[in-house]
């Protein structure tokens, strides 16, 4: 920058073409000289308020006479302003960069270096429950959308000088600001220099949200449905995480932080897991599996039984479905297919119409797909009821919901051309990308395979708290012991 502040305020207006939001509160200092100096911000992105009190009034009331124009800058800096954050900073890029981000700039003439203090006042959503997930027990907080108070809300919970924030920049013409969290103590010093490289060669000019960044930090993500990248908007589940050595990605402008590494297993655990007893958390997290596998074989089995292999069915239930099914003018494929796809029609209309408008999506749903179709003729009974069925479990792990639809219209497919040995093929297909998966460097199916016994402790069964927390009590120990790295990582 120059040393002159009217040839670097018209360098800063010719960047930013003259926008509306960029201002120049321009002030005239009492020293000898009368040195200009100026307060340069953006628009609706610091605390007016603030500025008037924290910054312009020190610099209009404060003593020059004692100081040479030379020395001002220096005088302003130690002494003046008295801001709690308050970053010394010598390029054009680091004015734009910092005003844009809530921060005030100070700028004196006769110094190229400016002072960026932070003032930040602009609007965002309070904190509140995240809707996406919602618990019976446990903190009401979610994530909002600017970074420091993601920051500040994962460190007011883990108060742990081992906790580490690194913060980065994202897109290079959005500019957005993200951090990597993680626990010094734990994490697994391969898998966060692999991060920081993935991160570092993503070629993105913007980036408005986690799932950007999700494509240029997943293994094989064109091959598979299942993604590796944990994504939650509950501190303390990124909390938990952190704790057992993995890195969340905290991005300035969504209130969703990802996970790394995370496996398929942890899909199905919830923050109500831990609250409950054991017996109640493992009958939960049951019902999880047995809901999934429901949700995506259900209405491809039914497929391919009714097609090609009839005599699976019970002869009561055999006798009513050949019955239904003879009634309507449709294949039994097709008519699971038309019905799962009206349902994720109206699904998407009720997500993305007015509220007042979703009772009425509701009636004409019930209406039109339930009562009216069957008594039309157009569809049986029974497809109806195994389409419903599947649709509810698919609800039960919200998280696995775009992949178990794809995954269930893959298997309807399947069973309707080729039966069930059709099923059983794209079954082993679904296996092997999941079983060769992996999340940087984890397998993704771990610790059912490789199967680990101990690890297990948290997988079908929840185990009470004595046993889960003997591994913490187990790394305390082994810190500062010779060979204790590989081991902990393990």
């Amino acid at each position: 920058m120059y040393k002159s502040l009217s040839k670097n305020i018209s360098e800063l207006k010719s960047i930013t073409y003259n926008s509306a939001d960029f201002t120049v509160r321009n002030i005239e200092l009492t020293d000898k000289e009368k040195t200009k100096a100026a307060v340069i911000t953006i628009e609706g992105m610091c605390d007016k308020e603030g500025i008037a009190i924290a910054i312009i009034n020190p610099l209009i009331n404060a003593d020059y006479e004692k100081h040479k124009k030379e020395n001002l800058y220096e005088y302003i800096k130690s002494s003046v302003l008295s801001a709690s954050e308050l970053v010394e900073i010598d390029t054009f890029n680091q004015v734009m960069t910092f005003s844009m981000s809530g921060f005030a700039v100070v700028a004196v003439d006769g110094s190229s270096k400016m002072l960026a203090i932070g003032i930040q006042g602009f609007s965002f959503r309070s904190v509140s429950s995240p809707e996406t997930e919602v618990i019976q027990r446990g903190p009401r907080e979610g994530f909002v959308e600017p970074l420091r108070i993601n920051m500040t809300m994962i460190r007011r919970r883990i108060k742990n000088p081992d906790l580490v924030f690194e913060t980065l920049e994202a897109g290079d013409v959005s500019k957005t600001q993200m951090c990597i969290c993680y626990l010094k103590s734990a994490v697994s010093d391969d898998i966060l220099n692999e991060l920081r490289k993935r991160l570092k060669q993503t070629s993105l000019s913007t980036v408005m949200g986690a799932g950007y960044l999700v494509p240029f930090l997943e293994e094989n993500n064109r091959r598979s449905l299942f993604s590796a990248i944990g994504v939650t908007e509950r501190p303390d589940t990124v909390c938990g995480k952190i704790t057992e050595g993995r890195i969340a990605i905290i991005i300035d402008g969504t209130p969703s932080v990802l996970t790394v590494p995370h496996l398929f297993v942890e899909k199905f655990q919830s923050v109500d897991d831990y609250s409950n007893r054991p017996f109640y958390a493992s009958f939960t997290r049951i019902l999880k599996y047995i809901s999934f596998l429901v949700a995506v074989y259900l209405p491809g089995l039914y497929t391919a039984f009714a097609a090609f292999h009839p005599d699976y069915f019970p002869a009561m239930l055999l006798q009513n479905i050949i019955t239904s099914v003879s009634k309507t003018p449709l294949p039994v494929g097709l008519e699971v297919f038309l019905i799962l796809f009206i349902y994720e029609v109206m699904r998407e209309a009720g997500l993305r119409i007015p509220r007042p408008l979703g009772h009425a999506v509701s009636i004409v749903g019930a209406l039109v797909i339930g009562e009216a179709a069957v008594s039309a003729g157009i569809i049986g009974s029974p497809t109806l009821m195994v389409v419903a069925i599947a649709a509810i479990c698919s609800y039960v792990i919200p998280e696995l919901y775009p992949a178990i639809t794809v995954a269930r219209l893959l298997l309807i497919v399947v069973g309707a051309i080729f039966g069930l040995w059709g099923i059983v093929l794209l079954s082993c297909v679904y296996l092997v990308i999941m079983c060769s998966k992996t999340s940087f460097g984890v397998p993704y199916m771990t610790p059912i395979t490789p199967f680990s016994k101990k690890n297990m402790r948290d997988v079908f069964i929840r185990s009470d708290w004595k046993n889960l927390s003997k591994f913490t009590q187990k790394v305390q120990n082994l810190k500062g012991t010779k060979g204790a790295e590989d081991e902990i990582q393990e």
